[in-house]
């Protein structure tokens, strides 16, 4: 059971770094939006984030794979799946020359990742909490025992 409180306590940090990770990039497009900040340097910030949401995104996914939580696996792999595409047709990025013609679409997909990773979290979090109450009642049983 030791393991799987760490399992869980992993993906809680890896899941709060994903949601604090979107919320900036959601307010990098605001401050573009509102003209706090020149395109190049919400580009800069943005870009600069990207490649390791995808690796802790997958990290993740292949975390709950290999300890068979299929169901955490099954509504990860979406989000995985998507990230691959993008990796993969060289869209991932956002370029300064376009970025004002593609914000609406930019925010929205960063409120649904958002959304998306506020939903992981709050599971995470449930089975992080049950994970814990299983581990610490087992362990008082067995002190009972000795």
């Amino acid at each position: 059971m030791a393991w799987d409180l760490f399992l869980w306590i992993v993906s809680f940090f890896v899941s709060l770094a994903l949601v604090a990770s979107v919320f900036y990039q959601v307010i990098c497009l605001t401050d573009l939006e509102a003209d706090y900040l020149n395109p190049f340097e919400t580009s800069t910030r943005i870009n600069r984030l990207v490649i390791p949401e995808f690796i802790l995104q997958g990290s993740l996914c292949l975390l709950f794979l290999l300890t068979w939580h299929w169901v955490f696996f099954l509504v990860a792999v979406p989000v995985t799946v998507y990230h691959a595409m993008l990796y993969k047709e060289r869209r991932y990025l956002i370029d300064v020359t376009e970025v004002f013609r593609g914000i609406s679409f930019e925010k929205k997909l960063r409120y649904t990742k958002l959304g998306f990773y506020v939903f992981l979290f709050i599971m995470v979090v449930f089975r992080l909490t049950l994970s814990a109450v299983y581990s610490f009642t087992e362990d008082d049983d067995l002190l009972h025992l000795f």
